[in-house]
């Protein structure tokens, strides 16, 4: 057994076009409404410094790792921020893998381990997402920005 990672994807919590798109307009009021207040009073300041760090918070969460998922030795690794636990999926208990839609809704909101009626989510952006089922019957719905070679280096893994 190699230790030597088939398939590699990190997720950041910062790069989804929607959040940062909400938080640049959230910004830009901020702007406009500094730049339309009489005479700079503190209040326009205090916009100037909210516009600022909602900036600078947008910058920040780019560089924040939400999870990262990693097929190695027949089973998916997906581990996350500072305080989570590494969930490790044993590929031999799988027996059905399918590519398919995360969520039929436009807004998602980033999850890590979410147990709800008999699924297991992770996500953090895109459309797709592989779905793996196990002998139990339990879901897991992992989100991926590159599912077709997610599902290409599980199915690779499984035939091993």
């Amino acid at each position: 057994m190699s230790d030597k990672a088939v398939f590699t994807e990190k997720q950041y919590l910062g790069r989804e076009w929607i959040p940062i798109t909400i938080r640049l307009i959230l910004a830009m009021f901020c702007f406009a409404a500094y730049f339309f207040t009489d005479e700079r009073e503190l209040n326009g300041d205090l916009l100037a410094v909210v516009g600022f760090s909602i900036i600078t918070i947008s910058i920040i969460m780019g560089f924040l790792l939400h999870f990262r998922t990693r097929v190695i030795n027949k089973s998916i690794l997906v581990d996350g921020l500072w305080t989570t636990r590494l969930v490790k999926i044993d590929l031999n208990s799988i027996v059905k893998v399918e590519k398919g839609v995360y969520s039929r809704y436009w807004f998602n909101n980033p999850v890590y381990n979410l147990h709800s009626k008999g699924t297991i989510r992770f996500y953090t952006a895109g459309n797709d997402a592989i779905h793996l089922t196990d002998r139990d019957g339990l879901l897991y719905i992992i989100g991926s920005q590159h599912a077709n070679e997610f599902l290409r280096a599980i199915q690779e893994e499984m035939n091993r």
